[in-house]
């Protein structure tokens, strides 16, 4: 049924939704701007950092923009200390998968510094043979990051499906030609998802695995 499963990272496999918040509103505080709130924080994530900071702060300049880029960093990298941990189940079940011979792929709103510094830090790196992230191609909800998935697998669009939690990567997986999975337990409430004719909605990570066993994916 499918080839390629492609993953959204925060708010889909990594529980990091508190740590953006904590990092988003320091970095607004430091660089002198209105400090979003938790809410207005969690529907940017999946967002890259340029068009999440461009939503919170409507009429920031381009200096604005380079100024909280830098102060984010400097908390998310290594200030800030709010634990970002696996969800329930995740490593397990993507370790499994990938030993049942299920190509993976990881397309996010990290930066690619960010994504190598969980990658190492999770070890989960190895399953995942093709990554995108929002500094090295055109941030979400646009394609581009999946149709360079696709062209580096040789997959297609049919054989592939984007699993996230939020509006961002559903509609991105939909505009790719993709069949989509929503993840209720990220930042997005999944009547936001809903929308976008999932088809499957997932509560537990596990719920993934046993749904593709029951499709014959592994068969």
């Amino acid at each position: 049924m499918y080839k390629l499963l492609i993953f959204d990272w925060d708010g889909t496999i990594i529980d990091s939704a508190a740590k953006i918040i904590s990092c988003m509103q320091l970095a607004a505080k430091d660089s002198g701007f209105y400090i979003p709130t938790d809410e207005e924080v969690k529907n940017i994530i999946g967002l890259g950092l340029p068009e999440a900071i461009k939503i919170l702060i409507p009429d920031v300049d381009q200096d604005g923009i380079e100024l909280m880029r830098q102060n984010y960093g400097r908390y998310f990298l290594g200030n800030e200390s709010t634990p970002s941990p696996l969800f329930p189940g995740a490593q397990k079940s993507l370790e499994q998968m990938h030993s049942k011979g299920m190509r993976m792929a990881v397309a996010t709103g990290k930066s690619r510094k960010g994504l190598n510094r969980v990658f190492a830090e999770t070890g989960l790196g190895y399953l995942f043979e093709s990554s995108r992230c929002a500094d090295e191609t055109i941030s979400k909800p646009h394609p581009l990051m999946l149709e360079e998935i696709l062209q580096e697998t040789g997959v297609s669009a049919s054989e592939a499906v984007m699993i996230g939690d939020t509006e961002y990567d559903l509609e991105m997986g939909k505009q790719a030609g993709m069949d989509v999975i929503a993840v209720s337990y990220g930042a997005h409430h999944l009547d936001r998802l809903k929308g976008y004719n999932p088809v499957l909605e997932v509560h537990e990570f596990p719920e993934l695995e046993n749904w593709l066993e029951s499709q014959g994916v592994f068969a």
